[in-house]
């Protein structure tokens, strides 16, 4: 039997993070992003008071680099002495943006927190409501930045307690959209005696497993265009008879939105302009009376395809569409367009078997890659094959999926087939 408990489940906080990505942007839309790290935390706290949950995890990246801002330790010290307010304890590991190494400001923690140190993993008894040992709480921060050992491998239970749940800064199975820092198998995870994996590092949130629970909650606000939609953490409740039930909750202050517009049937300027006026309407109603941050992607095939190529034609929808916007100076629950990718393509023309020469090859080769993803993994790692010898590149090439890459081949013979089809004047 277990002991009944409640937690909250949070990760890269990144507290004062400095959107350096973003350029030519309002004071107003540019000072929300900058206080909207310590939004999102402050909501956090709010609601694990509101819950009255038994304890708080924070599993790494608390801040955003190593040397720290005074700013964020004074808010962190401020809001977790909120949660001391209300016995509840919080338990912290640092990651890679953060490592025991950094600087740190010279404060008085409040009592109801543990940090774990970086030489060992350390554990930690928590106690439900009622006074009764809950669970065991183990972590381990990072030293440095750079930790390439297998932080994992060196958890192991302490006898005693119904429950063991593990606080750990770790990229599972290699995941090759974030740097493999204390990397780890989730074999090695389900096969030991924990019930519960409270992961940092991984930026979309995600239950990797369950029954052991290996969980990664996310980054609790978007920083970038990457880490769309909701952000926040996991409420944790653990039952009497071992069953764990897990309930997202958003607490993201700015939500970072990207919408697709196809012009597949548009012949009018006038059917695009409503179209982008829609996705914006959207992006406004996904954030539910907060601000966002607005990508549109123009896909697909159609006449407006060659009008869209024009020199400056994307800049000049991107200025009227802020404008239907509005200003952010004019309300809290802005949109801001932040950009607009044309990635459209010509219409196809009817290629006859026994035509030849390049463009008619090159598309041939575009049709009979679509739908083979082997075929098109090897056509386009050839095509690019000198840039690949770059570490970065690489990199991105192996972030690929299938469809991407068979989309960056039509493009590019749709771009070819624009460009040599005596079109460049248009």
């Amino acid at each position: 039997m277990f002991v009944p408990f409640t937690f909250l489940h949070a990760a890269d906080l990144h507290l004062d993070s400095p959107f350096r990505g973003l350029t030519n942007v309002p004071p107003a839309v540019r000072e929300r992003l900058k206080e909207s790290t310590f939004v999102s935390f402050a909501r956090l706290v709010r609601l694990a008071r509101q819950e009255k949950v038994d304890f708080v995890v924070l599993s790494g990246d608390l801040y955003d680099a190593a040397d720290r801002s005074l700013r964020a330790q004074l808010r962190m010290q401020r809001l977790l002495a909120e949660l001391r307010e209300d016995g509840i304890p919080v338990f912290i590991v640092h990651g890679n943006h953060d490592p025991e190494n950094g600087w740190q400001a010279r404060l008085d923690w409040p009592d109801n927190v543990r940090v774990f140190g970086s030489s060992e993993v350390e554990a930690a008894p928590v106690y439900g409501r009622d006074g009764r040992l809950a669970a065991h709480v183990y972590g381990i921060s990072f030293p440095q930045g750079n930790v390439t050992d297998n932080l994992a491998a060196r958890f192991r239970i302490r006898p005693g307690a119904p429950f063991h749940l593990a606080v750990l800064h770790a990229n599972v199975d290699g995941d090759v959209r974030h740097d493999n820092y204390a990397p780890c198998r989730l074999a090695e995870l389900a096969s030991g005696d924990f019930h519960y994996w409270a992961l940092g590092h991984v930026h979309d949130r995600r239950i990797v497993r369950e029954y052991p629970h290996v969980v990664y909650p996310g980054n609790a606000q978007g920083r970038s265009i990457r880490e769309t939609g909701p952000k926040g953490g996991y409420l944790v409740e653990v039952a009497a008879d071992g069953r764990i039930g897990l309930s997202f909750r958003d607490t993201a202050d700015v939500i970072w939105s990207e919408r697709t517009v196809s012009i597949e049937g548009m012949e009018r300027e006038q059917q695009l302009r409503d179209a982008l006026v829609g996705a914006a309407e959207e992006a406004k109603a996904e954030a539910g009376g907060r601000a966002a941050v607005l990508r549109i992607r123009l896909e697909g095939q159609g006449p407006l395809h060659d009008r869209l190529q024009r020199e400056a034609v994307a800049v000049e929808w991107l200025a009227e569409l802020r404008e239907w916007c509005g200003s952010p100076d004019e309300s809290d629950d802005w949109v801001w367009a932040d950009s607009l990718l044309v990635r459209t393509r010509e219409e196809a023309a009817a290629i006859s078997p026994d035509e030849d020469g390049f463009l008619a090859e090159l598309q041939r080769l575009a049709l009979e890659v679509s739908g083979d993803s082997e075929r098109a993994r090897a056509l386009l790692e050839e095509a690019i094959e000198p840039a690949l010898r770059q570490p970065k590149l690489r990199e991105w090439n192996g972030r690929l999926t299938d469809s991407q890459r068979e989309d960056l081949i039509r493009r590019a013979a749709g771009l070819a087939s624009w460009l040599l089809g005596g079109r460049e004047g248009r």
